[in-house]
């Protein structure tokens, strides 16, 4: 990783994040330092209540900072956000049932101004990227629901962001189902070239997508240990039952368990 790759992507050092509640103050988020090189698939993994995605929200100006100092490819948050450096995917992907997943794909570009025939084009070149080739048409109710998580993340890239935010988009997705949408997501992924910030408690998920995985403790929310995951790209299902594969997975649980005690590693 070179200086400059890390000083183009994204720096966090010292930050915290308080809320004022009836017992006091509470630390969500406290002294969390990392940074990820242009292009890098980071994890935040760790158990309910760490602080994930809290800390995904601080990063995306969502949130401010009580304390720290965020830097986002030279600027801050607020500065990323309005240059329309982000993209979000969360759980639920809220595709506008009145519209056709072309439509709903287009809508960044639609509230930006942006010529209908431009977005059209935009739009209907992210649809393919997810693999959505000939579903422009279909509306939501007409397609499953791994399908409108796919749309999600088109419409998530069409602006073309820098930065791809991803709050658990597989959560609730069976496990069969989670995996083929691990190894959909890799491959746009590795063809958008985006930096990707992926929010998880799946182990497995962390280990197949990630560079990097930054496992979080809570009360209050920080990083206990950072990952990185040596594995060649693409990676496949196959890969998952290799003896490398399994050894990061054993890590993470490992680390993982100590986050769920609330022990630093």
């Amino acid at each position: 990783m070179s200086a400059g790759a890390v000083a183009d992507g994204i720096r966090l050092e010292g930050v915290g994040l308080d809320f004022d509640t009836k017992e006091g103050v509470f630390a969500a988020l406290e002294g969390v330092t990392f940074d990820i090189p242009v292009g890098g698939f980071t994890t935040l993994l760790g158990p309910s209540g760490c602080g994930k995605s809290t800390l995904l929200r601080t990063i995306s100006d969502i949130l401010q900072p009580s304390r720290g100092t965020l830097s986002l490819f030279g600027r801050t948050p607020s500065q990323a956000r309005q240059n329309g450096d982000f993209g979000f995917v969360f759980q639920d992907p809220v595709l506008l049932p009145w519209l056709d997943c072309l439509s709903n794909t287009a809508l960044p570009l639609d509230l930006a101004g942006v010529s209908k025939r431009e977005r059209t084009e935009r739009a209907t070149e992210m649809l393919r990227l997810v693999g959505l080739e000939g579903f422009e048409r279909r509306m939501p109710s007409q397609i499953s629901g791994g399908m409108a998580r796919r749309v999600a993340i088109a419409r998530a890239l069409v602006l073309s962001p820098r930065i791809l935010f991803l709050d658990e988009p597989f959560n609730g997705l069976d496990e069969l189902r989670r995996r083929q949408m691990n190894e959909e997501l890799q491959r746009i992924w590795l063809e958008s070239g985006t930096t990707a910030i992926l929010v998880t408690h799946n182990v497995s998920e962390a280990v197949f997508m990630s560079d990097r995985v930054l496992v979080m403790a809570r009360n209050p929310g920080r990083i206990i240990a950072d990952e990185r995951i040596g594995l060649p790209r693409p990676r496949t299902q196959e890969l998952t039952r290799s003896p490398e594969f399994l050894a990061y997975e054993d890590r993470l649980t490992a680390l993982l368990t100590d986050a769920y005690r609330g022990v630093d590693d």
